[in-house]
């Protein structure tokens, strides 16, 4: 499988297919928290990175494999921003054509102030947007953005498309130490998520390695404060915590290694989880892991208390 990962367990959306629309690593963000590494090519530009045709007949064959009750969201979550895909809209409306599955997009909200990218998301049943910031300054600090980007011009952006969108838009702020986790940020990230058309907002924090050395979780503190703000102005049943790894419970489509560095270019997995799905397909996990190792396609990381398998970044495209 070339552009289809998973299925994944999400936070957000149980059992997820991931669809990877964009090569790494090509965004209009360089998040500092960011699991699948520094952004190499940050740009604006909306072009065809992949044949849509080929990813849309890789997602329905995925889902005749798996099967539907294997799969809650069809999901585009891919190495870079899925809106610098320009066919991003054709490939949504023909996989909710070819399947029974609906199609979540996690966007990291830069582009919605063109009307092209709001109109394609249009397509899907769930959006889920970035909002990190409210001030410029911290916006810089946190997402790092393409020169040409301004937070005022991403947060009308967001607005406007909350007016419109007819699915189901959420939120997600992801909180880091020192960075966005003091009581005034907060509080004008929350004042800016409640005037919004949104069903929940998410507040995380990073569970697996960043991109910088120097990212550390906003502590327990920093979170129950913005956990309090958003209820006070959304209701506590609006606001989730996303604190916590995601679970064990991935899958494999094909050949088992090749489904683990698909599973693993998007979402680093705890090593003990990966040697859990390779035993479960009757593979030899230490062997596997050092073999990929010394090959050079993975790497082991240590974060927080956990170690992780990462794939190595590939920029040939």
């Amino acid at each position: 499988m070339r552009y289809v990962f998973g299925p994944v367990p999400s936070r957000r959306l149980g059992r997820s297919l991931g669809i990877n629309n964009i090569p790494p690593k090509n965004c209009s963000y360089s998040c500092v928290y960011c699991q699948v590494g520094r952004t190499s090519n940050i740009t604006l530009e909306r072009r065809s990175f992949y044949p849509w045709k080929e990813i849309v007949e890789e997602v329905v064959n995925a889902v005749k494999t798996l099967g539907e009750e294997k799969i809650d969201y069809i999901t585009f979550v891919p190495d870079g921003e899925p809106t610098l895909d320009a066919f991003l809209g054709k490939e949504i409306g023909e996989i909710k054509r070819r399947t029974n599955k609906p199609v979540a997009v996690l966007t990291n909200s830069s582009l919605l102030f063109e009307e092209e990218v709001r109109n394609d998301l249009f397509e899907a049943d769930l959006v889920s947007v970035k909002v990190d910031a409210a001030t410029e300054k911290v916006y810089r600090r946190i997402n790092r953005p393409h020169s040409k980007l301004s937070l005022d011009r991403v947060l009308d952006g967001i607005r406007e498309f909350s007016k419109s969108y007819k699915g189901g838009m959420i939120t997600e702020t992801m909180l880091v130490k020192d960075i966005n986790d003091k009581e005034d940020e907060i509080k004008q990230i929350s004042s800016f998520i409640a005037g919004l058309k949104t069903y929940k907002a998410y507040i995380a924090v990073p569970t697996r390695p960043p991109a910088e050395g120097f990212v550390r979780k906003a502590g327990e503190e920093s979170v129950l404060r913005a956990y309090e703000m958003f209820s006070e102005l959304m209701g506590r049943e609006k606001v989730e915590l996303l604190i916590g790894y995601e679970g064990a419970d991935f899958s494999i489509i094909g050949n088992p290694v090749e489904s683990l560095l698909s599973i693993t270019s998007v979402h680093p997995m705890r090593i003990d989880y990966a040697c859990e799905l390779l035993q479960k397909v009757g593979l030899n996990p230490e062997k596997v892991l050092e073999g990929l190792v010394n090959e050079g396609k993975i790497a082991i990381l240590e974060y927080g208390e956990h170690k992780f398998i990462i794939k190595k970044i590939s920029y040939h495209y």
